[in-house]
């Protein structure tokens, strides 16, 4: 039988760990994990989206004289569920960043209600995405089916509860929510990113929209598209320049198809259609057409783009 020197490895595993939590100034005490857990985020996210759509994502025996039963007691778990992770998230940012923990417990109540508050928002604008869907796609039969199949709604599902949690000063939490449809949807969208109500993502995969993306209402976007940077400035010292904006704004009722790439700071006007395949780098006029041929902004009509419900 083969000898593998379980407890030398676990002892060097043990140095190495150590060495590593010194250096980020983690805690050295015993006890309970310091920062948030994806495992329990996911389960949260399932929850919520069961809470948010119960008759389409809740449990497949649900009645519907059983749905504000079945949205309450949810929502309690989930609710208890994420403030515990929001705790954690909060504790483990006060003392990485060298600040006094006394009052994280407070401040994390106050953050899970205003989320917890946000939650008939979400659903408006998931509305909205879902019509923008089924209106923008002559292949889908029905909302439910929009709602059940596509991955586009599914990583809105997640985009919106993330954005909301990002905004709300969680970083980590909102970081390890989007990358979950990631995973599932090969749909990235980085949770700073502001999204109008009403966006469509048809097809998906390979999709890339960046951090301080700003995109407006009614926006429609193919598969493989990047609203990426153009460059990434450093400082004096060579280290990266965080939070600046560097990510394309996108305005109403743009359509930009399959393969687009969009880099930098620039504005696509309201109506601009933005062809396949196009390497992008500089605004376009409201109304303007860019195509792979000609690279060229054209005079045409802004391309109608699918209606999305009125939002308060």
């Amino acid at each position: 039988m083969a000898n593998f020197h379980i407890e030398q490895i676990a002892a060097s595993l043990s140095e190495v760990r150590r060495e590593w939590r010194e250096a980020q100034k983690r805690s050295q005490e015993p006890g309970g994990r310091e920062f948030p857990s994806r495992d329990a985020l996911a389960q949260v996210v399932e929850q919520l989206k069961g809470a948010l759509f119960p008759m389409r994502l809740g449990p497949y025996d649900l009645r519907q004289e059983s749905e504000d039963f079945y949205v309450a007691h949810t929502l309690d778990t989930a609710l208890h569920t994420l403030f515990a992770q929001i705790s954690l998230e909060l504790t483990y940012s006060a003392r990485h960043e060298e600040r006094d923990a006394d009052g994280v417990q407070d401040q994390a109540q106050q953050v899970a209600q205003a989320f917890a508050q946000s939650l008939p928002q979400i659903r408006r604008l998931l509305d909205s995405d879902v019509l923008a869907a089924y209106q923008g796609d002559p292949a889908a039969r029905s909302v439910d089916e929009v709602l059940l199949c596509y991955p586009g709604v599914l990583a809105m599902i997640h985009h919106r509860l993330a954005h909301c949690l990002y905004r709300l000063g969680l970083p980590l939490l909102a970081r390890i929510v989007s990358e979950l449809a990631h995973s599932q949807t090969g749909i990235d969208i980085h949770p700073g990113a502001q999204i109008g109500a009403g966006f469509f993502i048809d097809h998906g995969t390979g999709v890339v929209i960046g951090e301080t993306a700003v995109i407006g209402q009614r926006v429609r976007l193919y598969q493989a598209v990047t609203l990426g940077a153009k460059r990434f400035p450093t400082d004096a010292h060579g280290v990266l320049q965080k939070g600046l904006p560097r990510h394309p704004v996108v305005e109403d009722d743009v359509v930009i198809y399959a393969g687009a790439t969009i880099l930098g700071r620039v504005t696509l006007g309201k109506g601009a259609v933005i062809g396949g395949n196009v390497w992008l780098t500089h605004d376009v006029a409201p109304g303007g057409n860019v195509t792979q041929a000609s690279t060229q902004e054209s005079g045409r009509a802004p391309r109608p783009a699918p209606a999305a419900e009125a939002l308060p």
